[in-house]
């Protein structure tokens, strides 16, 4: 059984809510949420950051795209231990978390984004944060991996194609193995 953490991104871009993002790049999303809901183990936050913040960017009420329905199907398994695990994280102010791992790379890290590394580190096992084409991920994935903090880009052409337009001056990103 396959344990993520999936940020808010790959439901975004199962949804087609992204603009510029290639067919491959929504297709791989479509499938890893499928295949999630199947045999994974979704993990998330027991004080509901993770779930609100997908709450707020999709329409689980009304299911429209591939994120939406996963974000339902998530809400209505949340206490489901063979599908959804929850730990607990501390928030000790605004986007900031006891669990996230290294306060240096915290002061560069998108503060909306520390929940996904927070809940990661949290858990006993260390799940794989599933990312899809935010690019700022590329800088901070390697700083994350000293830590034991995985993560899986889905869409690596996407990402790269975006810091590259993102950051002209940076040389092209390396990519986890």
């Amino acid at each position: 059984m396959v344990r993520a953490v999936i940020d808010t991104n790959v439901l975004l871009v199962a949804n087609g809510s992204h603009e510029d993002i290639s067919d491959e790049c929504r297709k791989r999303c479509i499938e890893r949420l499928l295949a999630q809901k199947l045999r994974g183990k979704t993990v998330i936050d027991d004080c509901f950051h993770i779930l609100r913040e997908y709450q707020k960017k999709t329409h689980p009420n009304q299911p429209k795209g591939v994120g939406d329905v996963f974000l339902k199907w998530l809400l209505q398994n949340q206490r489901n231990g063979s599908h959804v695990e929850q730990v607990t994280i501390t928030e000790v102010e605004a986007n900031r978390y006891e669990e996230f791992p290294d306060e240096e790379l915290e002061a560069s890290f998108d503060p909306p984004d520390r929940k996904f590394v927070a809940v990661s580190n949290a858990h006993p096992e260390k799940p794989t944060i599933l990312q899809a084409a935010d690019c700022k991920w590329l800088d901070w994935w390697e700083a994350l991996a000293d830590h034991d903090v995985k993560v899986e880009f889905l869409c690596p052409d996407d990402a790269c194609r975006f810091y590259t337009a993102k950051f002209p001056d940076n040389a092209p990103p390396s990519l986890p193995t």
